[in-house]
C-alpha cells in the first residue's frame, strides 16, 4: 500500500473522526508500516491513546475492527513492494512458502461462502435474464470458468470485452445481472464497466479482494477472497474455485431446470459430433 491509499481512506473519513483520531490518522499515513507490522498497543503507544481509540479508528475508515484494517494494509504493503517488474528480478519464483500461499488461499474459497452467502450471491444469477461477466486481466482465468459453466445451464451469458462495451450495456436493463471479477490493481475499463452496468440499474455480484475494493462499494453483493502472488503475478486459482463453487449453486437452485438444459446440451454434442471418438 501507498501513502496515497491510506490518505484517501483518511480524507473519505474525515468529517467524522475526532481530534484523537485524526493524532492516529497523521501517524499512520505518515508510515503505513506501523499498522502493517504493528498490534494495536503499539500503535496506541506510538500515538499515546487507548487501544478502543484505535479500534474507533479502523471502524471509522470503512473496516470491521483493527485486524481487518491490518490484514488490508499489509496486503497492500506486499504488493507495493511486489509489482511484477519487482518479483520477476529476485528470482525463486516458487518457493515452499509460496506453494503454501497459493493452497491457503483457494482452500479459503469455501470460507468466504458460508454462513448463507454463496446462496445469495446465487440468487441473481438464477433468475436473471441475462448475464453479463466484467472482468480483469488477474482475474480472468475465474470470469472464463464462469462463463463456461454458466452457459451449459442457463441461457443468455457473455463475458462483456473491452471492444464490445458499448454494444453489450445497450442491451442490458434491471432485468439482468453483472456479476464483476478483478483484483488489486484494479482494471480502469472493468471497473468504468461494473460502474455503468449499475447506472443502467443491472444488480451487480462482485468476486474482488478487499471492501476496499472499487467493485465492493458498488453493490452490497460481493465477496472477498485471498489472492496470493505466483513468481511475478498473482494466482489465478482462487477466482477459478470461486467461479466453480458458484456455478455448483446456481445448479443447485435451478434444479431440474439446469438439467434439462445439461440433457439438450448433452444431445447436441452427439449430433454434431462435438468430442472426438477413438
Amino acid at each position: 500500500m501507498s501513502q496515497d491509499s491510506i490518505q484517501d481512506l483518511v480524507s473519505a473519513a474525515a468529517d467524522i473522526l475526532t481530534p484523537t483520531e485524526r493524532r492516529i490518522a497523521e501517524v499512520v499515513v505518515a508510515d503505513p508500516t506501523l499498522i502493517a507490522f504493528g498490534s494495536v498497543s503499539d500503535l496506541a503507544g506510538r500515538v499515546d491513546t487507548s487501544r478502543p481509540s484505535i479500534v474507533r479508528f479502523a471502524t471509522k475508515l470503512g473496516f470491521q475492527g483493527y485486524t481487518d484494517l491490518q490484514s488490508w494494509v499489509r496486503r497492500g504493503v506486499v504488493r507495493q513492494l511486489s509489482k511484477p517488474s519487482d518479483r520477476v528480478r529476485r528470482g525463486k519464483h516458487t518457493s515452499d512458502s509460496s506453494r503454501q500461499e497459493i493452497v491457503d488461499a483457494t482452500l479459503s474459497v469455501a470460507d468466504v461462502f458460508a454462513d448463507g452467502k454463496l446462496a445469495t450471491l446465487a440468487e441473481p444469477i438464477v433468475g436473471a435474464r441475462n448475464v453479463w461477466i466484467i472482468s480483469g486481466e488477474s482475474s480472468r482465468a475465474g470470469a472464463y470458468v464462469l462463463l463456461s459453466g454458466l452457459s451449459m445451464i442457463r441461457p443468455s451469458v457473455s463475458l462483456i470485452e473491452a471492444h464490445t462495451v458499448g454494444r453489450d450495456m445497450c442491451h442490458a436493463d434491471q432485468r439482468d445481472v453483472a456479476v464483476a471479477f478483478d483484483f488489486t490493481r484494479y482494471r480502469r475499463n472493468a471497473v468504468t464497466t461494473a460502474k455503468g452496468m449499475v447506472d443502467l440499474g443491472v444488480p451487480m455480484v462482485a468476486i474482488t479482494d478487499s471492501p476496499l475494493s472499487p467493485l465492493a462499494a458498488l453493490t452490497p453483493l460481493w465477496c472477498e477472497l485471498k489472492i496470493p502472488p505466483v513468481g511475478p503475478f498473482d494466482s489465478s486459482l482462487p477466482a477459478v474455485a470461486a467461479a466453480e463453487i458458484l456455478v455448483a449453486e446456481v445448479v443447485d437452485q435451478l434444479g431440474n431446470k439446469a438439467a434439462e438444459r445439461i440433457d439438450k446440451l448433452e444431445q447436441q454434442w452427439r449430433a454434431t459430433g462435438t468430442f472426438y471418438e477413438a
